[in-house]
């Protein structure tokens, strides 16, 4: 009787039909819409509207409210993460009722919860340092997860090694530790800032009109049934996800490379 035999491809069928349906189709409609007019005709002008001297401020608002969120996960992240990975407590459990817990809530109810803890308990209104707040809560478990997994994973020989050569522990730090995390790093610099600056959920409901970010703007087209605007601003802001994707990947790489030899 002949065996039945099963194509591992066949496997990744339904994750093909799916990401088409979900992922490449949505984009083409998108790049479609992006790059013709209310008239069906094709035209750069929706673009030329992103260059404008109102739209590249708030992008560049966005990218420093990114950067700002990135650097301050990092700074408080890092330490913890050092601190956490050498604890002799139960880590994992402690690393979940912490940080992982939280992220079961909805992310909209952590946002209107935190805002009334800021109105009505510190009397503090809505605007800059309430969007940093809450950007800094919402994202910053995905600056840890990364860094945590690096240190928990990291080839311990390599830093007893560092200490039996005569290196002090600063050495050590910066010569061994600080470029075995590096990938951990970047990953977790990249999951923090690339959605930091497409958000706009926490920008509405924790800001002030003057602290609208680049999401907000193409929320405001697509609610408005301006889709090409819209299609424009997002496909421009995937063109910038796209390329930062692509330098991380490069220095990802380099930093692979060199946890690999040479480090001492």
């Amino acid at each position: 009787m002949k065996r039945l035999t099963f194509n591992r491809k066949l496997f990744a069928l339904p994750y093909g039909v799916l990401s088409a349906l979900f992922v490449i189709v949505p984009l083409l409609v998108l790049l479609y819409f992006a790059f013709v007019d209310g008239d069906g005709k094709f035209t750069f002008e929706n673009f030329a509207d992103i260059f404008s001297k109102g739209t590249i401020k708030v992008l560049f608002y966005s990218f420093g409210v990114a950067l700002l969120t990135t650097v301050i996960c990092l700074v408080i992240a890092y330490p913890l993460a050092m601190i956490l990975a050498n604890s002799r407590f139960n880590k994992s459990a402690l690393l979940v009722m912490m940080f992982i817990l939280p992220m079961w809530i909805n992310s909209l109810l952590r946002m209107y919860a935190l805002k009334n803890l800021f109105i009505e308990l510190l009397q503090i209104d809505t605007g800059f340092f309430m969007v940093l707040c809450g950007m800094v809560y919402d994202f910053f478990p995905f600056m840890l997860l990364p860094i945590y997994t690096i240190f928990v994973s990291m080839d311990k020989s390599l830093i007893e090694a560092s200490y039996d050569l005569g290196a002090s522990p600063i050495k050590t730090f910066f010569r061994v530790k600080v470029p075995l995390s590096m990938p951990g790093v970047i990953s977790g610099i990249i999951m923090v800032f690339m959605p930091t600056v497409s958000t706009f959920a926490i920008s509405d409901i924790l800001g002030k009109p003057e602290n609208i970010m680049f999401g907000n703007l193409i929320n405001y087209w697509f609610t408005k049934n301006h889709w090409n605007l819209g299609s424009a601003y997002a496909f421009f802001l995937l063109i910038l996800i796209g390329i930062t994707m692509i330098i991380s990947s490069k220095l990802t790489g380099g930093k692979a490379k060199a946890t690999t030899g040479g480090i001492l």
